[in-house]
């Protein structure tokens, strides 16, 4: 008798699952319930990510497309790689004309409110005239207008830049001529200017037109009939190379891998529909891009991720932050050791204040009994005050090792200008392990008590940044419990000398982490075909990975209850029949980037509970080095089991992540949760 063979497990494909997430993005923008101008900004991110995608996600499947030649390419989803960049273009351009449909909608509704955008046809006379000024002061000094020839190679047009072409009309024959110009933009030169407006209005121009309006006093040498401009952008391929010269110094070899990838091949050209047919050819032809091959049609302005610094004109139509609370344990002007040296301290961002972790470091820098200090460092804000922080400790003495990873896309140059800041003060910074990522964020601090060395340690989910703490959830764990230090100062070991790692209560990957979660999820197993009680609630960024995805859906045909918080990416299909129908899996996008990872298993009654800087990833899991933390305290175990519950209980954020539809999950007869909120009542006491 021949055997039936078995269906394949079912699974979202990552491209799609992704996009689904930007989709809830997108949904904010769209929500009326938030305020308008914070609308606006989601419509920054929501573009923002979008570049991203298309530098990262989109330009593999155009790279592995054009490598398979004739042979198809089937990835783990089970559809060809032709076939998802034909779906990803598809919802790409769906979601494009949601955006443009959203955009208008917000612009519309904030000219109501007296907010107006207007453009170089729409001003007074008193604002063309600050406009004429306002070009000659800040934007002109900027500005470098390039003809453009068919004959001439086209200058190097930077990815995440923005550009006018220009097309002047030629009085005497049929022949115009060209040029390009990059628009200025930074914090002294902002995409979107406030101008002298009558009672009751507020009028803003971008900076776009500004440079439109003055067009005829940047090309008054030119004899033309006409001129316009035409706003386009290129992007590009963001994958980075490392040249394999032994010679030369890593830091060397990044510098000069930033400097390809910024002149990495064209993906998309993004350009104003308007634009004149001979125009967009000339440009295309100079850029390499043939057949219109990643011609992307759009409006008069590109760039859209600068909505996210829209300025902060009205606060009546903004979303105010709360006041970041302090932990009920840290008292003002009291000592951090000396509180962490009695009790394991749990601080959750953005509803705990980031000072406390600055203020950790600060006490260690100057406390006279602190030997060393080790940290890895990812991402730092862009004047970090954890490098300040790092910096002091070494000028009072202490022996400070930074482990900083180069490797964190697009924060490679901000990292190596890190490494040079902290080698001039004879800090030991240690640059990646080859082959693996090092992603896990931890400090040790080694302190001399009574004769013999101390160790503190601090375990986080999220990066050393006090910007994006103040927007990102993330957990961090203060603790000086010696078998988690010990693990930590095993962990430095591994990073700093190689020495083989084996902890007593950390996750490490690519070591453990699989292995340890395959047993748990198995314990979960047993439990439930014993007829005990068995579940797993995790929370993640993503989840991807194809052997723990196995693993779930086994779990779930067990007979075990799952609940997962996904933000981004999940390639878990939830609520599959013969498949997944124990998996429930809800999305939250607020307010707050929800980037703080968490899985809690059952246990038979005993839970366990972790905190961790990886997500559900092969790369997090076999690629990189990556922390899961236990907690061991009761009453932080209480408090991350009260924070899941919290978060499972939205009704109001959530969305139903079954087969990516997007839902938000039905509220009933329920009382409302919009779980960011209720947790600032949560760690508040209200």
């Amino acid at each position: 008798m021949q055997k039936t063979r078995r269906k394949p497990p079912t699974m979202n494909n990552r491209e799609l699952s992704w996009l689904a997430f930007n989709e809830r993005v997108l949904q904010e923008a769209q929500d009326l319930s938030v305020p308008l101008l914070q609308r606006l900004r989601f419509l920054g991110i929501y573009s923002n990510n979008r570049d991203e995608f298309v530098r990262v996600r989109l330009a593999n499947l155009v790279r592995a497309a054009q490598l398979q030649g004739h042979k198809e390419i089937v990835l783990p989803d089970g559809a060809s790689v032709r076939e998802i960049l034909r779906q990803v273009d598809e919802r790409m351009n769906a979601n494009r004309k949601v955006f443009m449909e959203t955009y208008a909608k917000i612009f519309s509704e904030m000219e109501e409110r007296g907010i107006r955008m207007i453009d170089e046809k729409r001003l007074d006379d008193a604002q063309r005239e600050y406009c004429r000024n306002y070009y000659s002061a800040v934007v002109s000094p900027r500005v470098v207008p390039l003809i453009l020839r068919r004959t001439t190679k086209i200058p190097f047009l930077r990815d995440g830049d923005i550009y006018h072409a220009i097309k002047m009309s030629s009085t005497r024959s049929k022949t115009a001529r060209y040029a390009i110009m990059q628009i200025p933009i930074s914090s002294s030169c902002p995409r979107f200017v406030v101008l002298p407006s009558p009672e009751g209005c507020r009028d803003i121009i971008f900076v776009d037109d500004i440079i439109r309006l003055c067009l005829d006093d940047i090309f008054f040498m030119f004899s033309y009939k006409g001129i316009a401009a035409y706003t386009f952008k290129v992007t590009r391929d963001a994958q980075l190379n490392l040249d394999d010269d032994i010679s030369r110094s890593l830091m060397e070899k990044m510098k000069n891998g930033l400097e390809n990838r910024m002149h990495g091949r064209p993906i998309r050209l993004i350009y104003d529909v308007d634009m004149p047919g001979d125009l967009l050819e000339l440009i295309a032809l100079k850029l390499g891009l043939k057949n219109k091959e990643g011609f992307d049609a759009g409006g008069r302005y590109h760039l859209m991720r600068e909505l996210m610094k829209f300025p902060s004109i009205r606060p009546d139509l903004e979303d105010p932050s709360p006041q970041p609370l302090r932990h009920p344990y840290i008292k003002q002007s009291s000592g951090l050791l000396n509180v962490i040296g009695k009790k394991d301290i749990l601080l959750h961002y953005p509803y705990h204040t980031f000072n406390h972790f600055l203020d950790f470091l600060r006490e260690t820098a100057i406390d006279p009994k602190v030997e060393s200090i080790h940290i890895t460092l990812y991402r730092t804000a862009e004047h970090s005050k954890v490098v300040n922080a790092l910096i002091n400790a070494a000028r009072n003495g202490k022996k400070v090792v930074v482990f900083l990873e180069f490797l964190a896309r697009f924060d490679e140059a901000q990292n190596i200008d890190n490494a040079e800041r902290l080698q001039k003060e004879g800090i030991k910074v240690i640059y990646g392990i080859d082959g693996l990522k090092v992603h896990c964020k931890l400090v040790l601090v080694e302190r001399r008590e009574r004769r013999a060395t101390r160790g503190f340690a601090y375990i986080g989910t999220g990066n050393f940044n006090e910007s994006t703490a103040k927007i990102y959830s993330d957990f961090g764990l203060l603790t000086s419990e010696s078998s988690i230090v010990d693990d930590v100062r095993g962990v430095f070991d591994f990073l700093l000398a190689h020495r083989p790692l084996s902890c007593a209560h950390l996750m490490v990957s690519p070591f453990s982490m699989r292995s340890q979660f395959e047993k748990m999820i198995s314990q979960e197993i047993r439990n439930a075909q014993k007829g005990k009680k068995a579940y797993i609630h995790a929370k993640f960024n993503s989840l991807t990975d194809e052997k723990i995805i196995a693993c779930l859906y086994k779990a779930s045909c067990g007979g075990v209850e799952i609940r997962l918080i996904i933000r981004g990416s999940c390639c878990l299909q939830a609520g599959v029949p013969g498949q997944s129908e124990n998996i429930k899996v809800i999305s939250i996008v607020d307010k707050y980037l929800e980037h703080a990872r968490l899985a809690i298993f059952h246990n038979g009654g005993d839970e366990r509970i972790f905190i961790l800087s990886a997500d559900w990833m092969t790369r997090n899991l076999d690629r990189r080095v990556e922390v899961g933390a236990p907690i061991l305290d009761r009453s932080i175990q209480k408090t991350l089991r009260g924070v899941f519950d919290l978060q499972w209980a939205d009704n109001v954020k959530a969305r139903d992540l079954s087969l990516l539809c997007n839902r938000y999950v039905p509220r009933g007869g329920e009382e409302s949760c919009r779980s960011q909120m209720a947790l600032y009542k949560f760690y508040s006491g209200a």
